[in-house]
């Protein structure tokens, strides 16, 4: 489906991609100066031999800039859980009742803000005084959390073709996995050494840090901005108020793109659910091993690094193996690559998934992963409220076992559910446009 056409739609005006188009099949080279064009409206490209399209950067720069933007989207979710071994420690200081909704509340109210500045706020989480001030707190630091969750794989796709993409994306797309398991591994030791309000203060110093290497490496990745900038400057050289951008003036919220795109809210239940039996499992996963164990905060931390490794070789083996069968079934279908192709090894799992949105929605991709994430966020809150009740089900036995047969009822048809329907669910989305 073709994208939005520009608002400048006279027959005087000029649109810039095209003309640098034409200009470009004249030309051996693309001077500095030459207008950055999009060859097709279903293709949202700059200009092949542009310097300024991301997708020329060096590889250098280009893995610099998507292990920054990997490590954002790791340190929102270690933020998120990393207070989970110190829930007792926190009710005792603030009288809050154990095994209590508010005490769950205090670590999944962060994963709300999702939804609805992260430095700052996380800070101040560390000097509250009160039940009422730590949930305000951490439910503003999420805000400034949020924005790497939905902008890093729109980051990663912009900068890599559909074939190179699968790699890139596993190091992004483990980072949701590992973050929420490696914070309370940290989190259990900081505060079994020190105190809960060093809790948060730690991930303010490692934050701090991410800030400065953004402010180092990070530039504009997103074609149609820097087609909008291209135009603003010929603009400006020629005075002509007629050069415009096609992509001017378009509108793809995350909320217009849930509204509308049956792909994205199919994919954002599935996601939802799976999100929200992990962060259950972390609210109780401490209390198993503390109360029921008698370990401390600092070893009963270390059973997190199961989820942590499991996620990282699952992640990282999948990812290859994805890119084999995706070059390999690209190939069979003369050349072209479809979405689904990234769906075809079931194992890939929340790979897959992040890859099948960034190939279906191209420019419209961190609209697309953001609606995903606020579902994913209100499970990830909603989830661990009733994270005891389900745990007193036979010691713990049977909760566990809830989890996993909801896991299992919806996490492994799903992919064969979404390979053969994707094309189907696509077809009936405006905002779809495969590279």
């Amino acid at each position: 489906m073709s994208l939005p056409a520009s608002s400048h739609n006279s027959p005087t005006d000029l649109d810039i991609e095209k003309a640098a188009h034409i200009n470009s099949l004249n030309t051996s080279h693309t001077s500095s100066s030459t207008a950055i064009h999009h060859p097709d409206a279903s293709e949202p490209q700059l200009v092949v031999e542009d310097h300024q399209n991301p997708r020329n950067w060096p590889n250098r720069r280009r893995w610099t800039v998507t292990i920054v933007v990997s490590f954002f989207t790791f340190m929102s979710p270690v933020a998120s859980s990393i207070s989970s071994p110190s829930l007792s420690a926190i009710s005792a200081d603030l009288n809050i009742s154990s095994g209590s909704v508010l005490e769950n509340m205090t670590l999944s109210i962060f994963v709300l803000a999702y939804a609805i500045g992260f430095l700052v706020f996380n800070t101040v989480c560390g000097f509250a005084k009160t039940p009422t001030q730590l949930l305000v707190f951490r439910f503003l630091a999420g805000f400034g959390g949020a924005a790497s969750q939905s902008i890093s794989g729109a980051i990663v796709g912009d900068m890599w073709s559909p074939d190179e993409r699968a790699i890139a994306m596993s190091l992004y797309s483990i980072a949701p996995l590992v973050g929420p398991s490696t914070g309370p591994l940290v989190g259990g030791w900081i505060a079994e050494k020190s105190n809960w309000h060093w809790v948060f203060w730690s991930v303010s110093i490692a934050d701090a840090i991410l800030q400065i290497a953004a402010f180092l490496f990070l530039r504009e990745t997103y074609a149609p901005e820097l087609l909008r900038r291209k135009a603003r400057s010929a603009r400006k050289l020629t005075g002509n108020p007629k050069l415009c951008s096609a992509f001017e003036d378009t509108n793809h919220s995350w909320t217009t793109v849930m509204g509308r795109e049956p792909a994205v809210q199919v994919f954002a239940l599935y996601m939802a659910v799976l999100h929200g039996v992990l962060y259950l499992t972390l609210t109780t996963f401490v209390k198993v091993f503390t109360l029921q164990y008698g370990e401390g905060p600092g070893i009963a931390g270390i059973h997190y690094l199961a989820i942590a490794l499991g996620s990282t070789v699952g992640g990282q083996v999948a990812a290859r193996v994805l890119t084999r069968v995706y070059l390999h079934l690209k190939a069979k279908n003369r050349g072209i690559g479809v979405p689904e192709m990234s769906i075809e090894f079931k194992g890939a799992n929340w790979t897959c998934i992040q890859t099948y949105l960034v190939d279906s929605y191209a420019i419209h991709t961190a609209s697309a992963i953001g609606g995903v994430s606020s579902f994913r966020a209100f499970a990830g809150f909603g989830f661990p409220l009733f994270a005891d009740e389900v745990y007193q089900l036979g010691d713990g036995a049977w909760g566990n076992s809830i989890l996993a047969l909801i896991c299992l009822v919806i996490g492994c048809p799903a992919p064969f559910v979404f390979y053969r329907y994707g094309a189907r669910l696509r077809a009936r989305s405006r905002g779809s446009s495969v590279e």
